[in-house]
């Protein structure tokens, strides 16, 4: 990985943090925090957030699992989590919430640098469908009075379904209008014609 990312890590055994620390440097990425409790890794996620998070599950006020799913809800990051245990139940719950990469101690670089561009790499993906997703839940949401304004303008007009379509086009352009705002405008009308008799 070429890109430098900021990375907030919640490790309480000084000796891991300082290996964390040095191995992230040593990859070319900048460490913004290293705090020992999940409560301290949430407060400083909010107020710095970091393109990255790396916790361990065992901290001492609150799991690494409940900091990342509080973390997560309030800023999406991808998260990393690291554990001397390696069992269903806990990679369970990682998955759960929304941890990208699940390493079991000891952890060499060798392992973290491809978890990183990984676990980096996918919560891309995640953004992207996302944002694909609601843009076509909002193109559905835009169908409905599109359609609607469609059927008016064939039931007024005369106009079979195409070019009921096309004058919504023609008139969304000479307006330089979106076509849902053309819709909207011309089912508002019709509404209030209706409210009118």
């Amino acid at each position: 990985m070429n890109q430098s990312i900021s990375v907030a890590i919640a490790e309480d055994e000084p000796l891991m943090q300082s290996y964390l620390q040095e191995t992230l440097k040593l990859l070319g990425h900048r460490v913004q925090c290293i705090v020992s409790t999940g409560r301290e890794l949430v407060e400083r996620c909010k107020a710095e957030k970091p393109e990255l998070v790396i916790t361990d599950i065992r901290l001492p006020d609150m799991d690494g699992l409940t900091s990342a799913a509080e973390i997560y809800a309030s800023e999406a990051v991808p998260i990393i989590v690291i554990s001397a245990f390696h069992d269903a139940e806990l990679i369970e719950r990682a998955e759960k919430n929304h941890v990208l990469a699940y390493l079991v101690k000891p952890i060499k670089q060798q392992d973290l640098e491809p978890a990183i561009a990984i676990a980096m790499r996918r919560f891309q993906e995640f953004r992207e469908m996302r944002k694909e997703a609601d843009n076509l839940r909002q193109a559905l949401e835009d169908r409905k009075p599109i359609e609607r304004a469609k059927g008016l303008l064939m039931k007024r007009a005369g106009l079979d379904e195409p070019e009921a379509f096309r004058r919504l086009q023609k008139l969304a352009r000479d307006k330089n209008q979106k076509l849902i705002q053309i819709a909207q405008v011309i089912v508002t009308a019709e509404e209030a014609f209706q409210k009118s008799m």
